[in-house]
């Protein structure tokens, strides 16, 4: 059979966690439109007949580096990202957005890129979209990838041919991963993160632009109660009183909607009913 580790690289919210949650067919990374979600490589698997890929879904590189905590943070997520890259890495997808013009960002993907000598494909994604596109601007890129491919990760839209381009540049040997380690395809994501990861991207669909980077989720306590029913109690720690008060909204409201948002999510992927208990707190 056939099989490999593959990295994802791309400028922020260029599609990365959506195309490894439809390649997969489970949802392991989060996905929002609020760009750098992925803070940390999230390792997922691939599996058919003959095949077993190890997709690894890297935090988006940025480029320009503003001020204070945020521009150490950065700096942290594209060390990180390089550091996968410099992994037993068997090929590279480097994602890209047809519909947002070329900026800076793709300059240092492709410069890190560059210093690489494996296989590499270029995924133009998004393309269930006609307008804007920006099409032109990546043409370039074309010669310097061993496989280009055109795809709509968050339609399915020719995945199996991503698939087979990627097939070109495995091996044949054994699985990596045990079969009866597949039952949930996230391999380096326990329980709790994959809760704090589940309530953070919900917060990030409620809040949009609003939610500070700096937020973070912890959880406290999962616990099975008499009645069957999966007691889970989180918090979501913010820097300032501001933050807290717009995590809540008024009445409490936004604070419930995000908690009814992860409950049912949760609920779906365990089939089991959760009692969901959320909190905000202020860590300065």
């Amino acid at each position: 059979m056939k099989v490999g580790t593959v990295a994802l690289v791309g400028r922020p919210n260029s599609g990365k966690s959506t195309l490894v949650n439809n390649l997969v067919g489970q949802k392991v990374a989060i996905t929002s439109p609020k760009p750098q979600t992925t803070q940390f490589p999230i390792y997922a698997v691939y599996e058919s007949e003959d095949t077993q890929i190890i997709f690894v879904d890297t935090p988006g590189i940025f480029a320009r580096l503003p001020g204070g905590q945020a521009k150490a943070q950065n700096k942290k997520v594209n060390l990180m990202a390089e550091r996968v890259l410099r992994e037993e890495i068997d090929a590279i997808l480097y994602i890209v957005d047809h519909t947002r013009k070329r900026g800076i960002e793709e300059n240092r993907v492709l410069g890190i890129l560059r210093k690489i000598n494996i296989p590499k494909i270029l995924v133009i994604n998004k393309i269930d979209k006609k307008e804007p596109s920006y099409r032109e601007e990546y043409r370039f890129m074309e010669d310097e990838f061993d496989s280009v491919v055109e795809i709509s990760a968050i339609k399915a839209k020719n995945l199996p041919l991503l698939v087979k381009a990627i097939l070109k540049y495995l091996k044949e040997g054994e699985r990596t991963v045990a079969k009866e380690e597949l039952a949930y395809p996230a391999l380096n994501i326990d329980s709790k993160l994959y809760i704090e990861e589940n309530i953070r991207e919900k917060a990030f669909l409620v809040l949009r632009d609003e939610l500070p980077y700096n937020v973070r989720i912890t959880v406290d306590q999962v616990a099975e109660r008499e009645n069957g029913m999966f007691y889970i109690k989180a918090r979501l720690i913010t820097a300032a009183d501001r933050y807290k008060k717009m995590i809540i909204g008024a009445g409490g409201k936004r604070i419930k909607i995000i908690g009814s948002m992860a409950r049912r999510e949760l609920e779906l992927a365990t089939s089991q009913k959760i009692f969901l208990d959320l909190t905000v707190e202020v860590e300065e």
